[in-house]
């Protein structure tokens, strides 16, 4: 036979399947988390509730009219505290932030909405414990600072390459009647994660390369779909057309 067959799902064990089925489960739900995520982190940055090409430039690039701290406010932070001490805050910022203002005004709000997760023990989170500290937030948006590209990127490269080995090593028992759709499918997402963390760069310096972003994303979200739907209606609902069947017997006495 001149073409090798992969093991379908039919002719797995059944442990195997469930523990396929139990994998692909716990990453779909991540998957969908991470979506969330997403949304959450980045929409509004614009004013538009919905998550927008606007939004993840100004995520990237900054807003180049405004503060960190508004951008925040109005972005991701804009559920985190009440509309009233939200606007506060802002007109504080725009007004020149000074330090006499931020004690009698808005010392309190940062101390009762922010310092529980903005504090001298999280590195991660720029600390709000003081004026001096908000004051780093009140500089001009200038989107993500490097380090902290770098820092996300190699997480990113690294856990979603691992997430997709996973999904396409499990995915290559389905049988795609063309083989050259079926390597299309697994090779896509990761020419995908290479091309998402390229534009987050090239996005700091030309905002319009946020729809390479937003481009790359989709093709990750829709490969892992059409690898988790496929892989499990093949595991448990999908029978091999006979002749498929047959070559398959045929190719294992070869052997």
């Amino acid at each position: 036979m001149s073409q090798r067959f992969s093991l379908h799902f039919s002719h797995l064990p059944l442990v195997q399947r469930v523990l396929y089925t139990s994998t692909l489960c716990v990453l779909g739900l991540g998957y969908a988390f991470a979506m969330i995520y997403i949304f959450a982190s980045h929409h509004g940055r614009d004013g538009n509730p919905m998550l927008t090409v606007k939004d993840i430039a100004i995520a990237y690039s900054g807003t180049k009219s405004g503060t960190k701290l508004e951008s925040a406010l109005k972005g991701p932070m804009s559920g985190m505290l009440p509309a009233d001490e939200n606007l506060k805050i802002i007109n504080w910022v725009q007004a020149g932030a000074s330090e006499k203002e931020y004690q009698d005004d808005v010392k309190e709000i940062f101390d009762n909405r922010c310092i529980t997760c903005h504090n001298n023990r999280n590195p991660h989170l720029p600390s709000l414990e003081s004026h001096k500290g908000v004051m780093q937030t009140a500089e001009e948006d200038r989107g993500v600072d490097m380090f902290s590209l770098v820092r996300v990127s190699h997480i990113h490269l690294f856990g979603l390459t691992f997430i997709f080995f996973i999904v396409a090593g499990i995915f290559i028992h389905a049988y795609i009647r063309q083989e050259w759709l079926k390597i299309a499918i697994i090779i896509t997402p990761f020419i995908s994660i290479i091309i998402d963390v390229a534009s987050w760069y090239i996005t700091k310096i030309f905002e319009p390369f946020a729809w390479v972003v937003i481009g790359s994303g989709s093709l990750m979200g829709l490969s892992f779909g059409l690898m988790f739907f496929i892989s499990i209606y093949q595991m448990w609902f999908y029978k091999l057309p006979d002749d498929v069947q047959m070559r398959f017997y045929c190719a294992v006495i070869d052997e």
